[in-house]
């Protein structure tokens, strides 16, 4: 079974208590913010390495870096191969610094995107704008409704039921 099928069997397991989980992903995101901190404070730095190296540099096991290697492969300049991923499978996190910050965003995880090693890398305006940025990709806004009497939206002057929305 490949890493990151046995990393959402450990991580999603629904035998498990709410209580388990909780405690689980609370300690997993701990070490993620670890993680997250010292790859920040060098962002320019790409890490390669077995995915064993790489846990072991990182103080990780096998798993907690498969869930890693999970959560930031949609930010990376390569992204790695997660599917079939082993412990001996070569892997990158050369990142792209925008993208890490607005996935960050838009997965709520406020302790990565809040994290101080930021401040170096993009100043406030920019952090805020690639906020912004993000919140706004995934708001979804809806036309406003014409109503059959409502002036027709082609400028012609007529009611829309006259006009485009007498076959609607």
């Amino acid at each position: 079974m490949a890493l990151l099928d046995q990393w959402k069997d450990l991580a999603y397991n629904e035998n498990d208590s709410r209580d388990h989980l909780e405690r689980f992903w609370q300690a997993y995101f701990l070490k993620e913010k670890g993680v997250y901190e010292q790859r920040l404070a060098n962002p320019d730095e790409v890490v390669k390495g077995t995915v064993k190296e790489l846990a072991d540099k990182y103080g990780l096991t096998i798993m907690e870096m498969t869930g890693f290697l999970d959560g930031i492969n949609d930010s990376l300049v390569t992204p790695n191969p997660i599917e079939e991923m082993e412990e001996d499978t070569e892997v990158s996190l050369g990142f792209d610094k925008a993208l890490l910050y607005k996935n960050m965003v838009g997965a709520g995880a406020d302790w990565l995107y809040g994290l101080p090693q930021w401040e170096p890398i993009f100043d406030a305006e920019t952090r805020n704008a690639l906020y912004k940025e993000q919140k706004r990709s995934t708001t979804i806004v809806k036309g406003t409704k014409v109503y059959p009497n409502d002036p027709c939206p082609c400028g012609s002057g007529k009611k829309y039921k006259k006009c485009h929305g007498k076959n609607a």
